[in-house]
């Protein structure tokens, strides 16, 4: 059975990054699209890794983990190649009810990181379960180029539309068909 699709806010929520190398660096520049309210604890960290935290000014603890250090997150993601460990701290999460992520390891993630495009407030999630990721990092370069170049200035347009009318039947209208208008726009542009 597939992973449930869903968008979390994460406005309020910190995140634990367990890990330093490329694949946590990976994972650390996907999370940053989202939030910067990150914490890195890393054995040792790639120069690509220290320059992007010091970049964006991240708690970082260079040490091992230790048992309780998820307590206060509300997701945990795993970025080491320590099975054992990834299965510890998965077991861990569920003590603290924080979601877990364990890089290529899926018995112990209650989710996954799709591949995603993101264009200001578009942000279209593509997942194959696990079965191919070669396939999601290509489809998503697909999605990405057929994206329209304005689309950020559309939907900025209508997220002040939707504010500035009530909500009712002729809003949903309304809106609606523009949306109609502006995909027949793109599709015959």
């Amino acid at each position: 059975m597939g992973y449930f699709p869903a968008f979390l806010q994460l406005t309020g929520k910190k995140v634990l990054l367990v890990g330093g190398g490329n694949i946590a660096y990976e994972k650390l520049e996907k999370l940053l699209d989202f939030t910067d309210d990150i914490k890195i604890i890393a054995l040792e960290l790639s120069e690509q890794m220290q320059r992007l935290i010091d970049k964006k000014n991240l708690e970082v603890e260079i040490r091992a983990y230790e048992k309780g250090d998820i307590k206060d997150f509300s997701i945990v993601v795993i970025a080491v190649d320590d099975i054992p460990l990834q299965a510890e701290i998965f077991e861990e999460s569920k003590q603290y009810k924080c979601l877990c992520n364990s890089v290529d390891s899926v018995d112990y993630c209650d989710f996954v990181f799709p591949s995603y495009v993101k264009e200001d407030d578009l942000t279209i999630a593509i997942s194959t379960s696990g079965a191919s990721p070669a396939f999601a990092k290509h489809f998503k370069r697909y999605i990405k180029a057929i994206v329209p170049s304005n689309i950020s200035v559309f939907l900025k347009e209508m997220k002040e539309l939707r504010g500035s009318i009530p909500k009712g039947k002729e809003r949903m209208k309304m809106l609606d068909e523009k949306v109609q208008d502006y995909m027949k726009e793109w599709k015959n542009g």
